[in-house]
């Protein structure tokens, strides 16, 4: 019985390290094991503790997710082919069209393809192969000021910081907290 319960701590453990709890107070985490192993009310609820997992879980990722964008961010600037603007948004162009640009009161029709940093796809109108609609000020603020540079018939690559994204609150299961957001924008029209 010692090495099976040697074991299984061993295994909760693991477990928790791989989701980001490197760091927890052992008495108080025993202390809370043993009163549910023991049948015995818990301190802190079923609800509270998941809410705290919770948060603790979206810092955690939050900060991760900050640190990494920063960094990519950092060396992407770098490159000779990508302007920064002051806002932090980048953009790489590759295709410039003759077209009018869009004011941010404008609605325009779009081919897109948005990707988190390590290549993950969360949106594209391209893989559903129908270009999308929509108010030039209705999407998110790296979007508004690209758009608005851009002339008909362009093909940018944005890459979109946090504070131009979704921010902290992230969206969806795909975009977490405070994720640096790439797009390859095709400006097909103002409707």
């Amino acid at each position: 019985m010692d090495r099976l319960s040697y074991g299984l701590g061993s295994i909760l453990a693991a477990n928790l390290k791989q989701q980001g709890f490197d760091t927890v107070n052992g008495q108080d985490f025993l202390m809370g094991f043993q009163a549910i192993l023991d049948g015995q009310q818990p301190e802190v609820s079923a609800e509270e503790a998941n809410r705290l997992v919770g948060e603790a879980l979206a810092s955690g990722a939050s900060a991760q997710n900050m640190d990494s964008g920063n960094e990519f961010l950092a060396t992407n600037g770098a490159r000779q082919e990508v302007v920064s603007l002051p806002s932090g948004l980048q953009y790489e162009i590759m295709n410039t069209g003759e077209g009018a640009k869009p004011s941010a009161t404008d609605k325009v029709t779009t081919h897109y393809h948005g990707t988190l940093i390590d290549g993950t796809v969360f949106d594209s109108s391209v893989q559903r192969g129908e270009p999308a609609t929509f108010p030039v000020n209705g999407v998110i603020q790296g979007w508004v000021e690209a758009l608005q540079l851009m002339n008909v018939g362009s093909k940018w690559k944005l890459f979109v910081p946090p504070h131009l994204a979704y921010g902290d609150r992230g969206a969806g299961q795909m975009i977490g907290p405070n994720s640096t957001l790439i797009f390859e924008v095709e400006l097909l029209s103002i409707a």
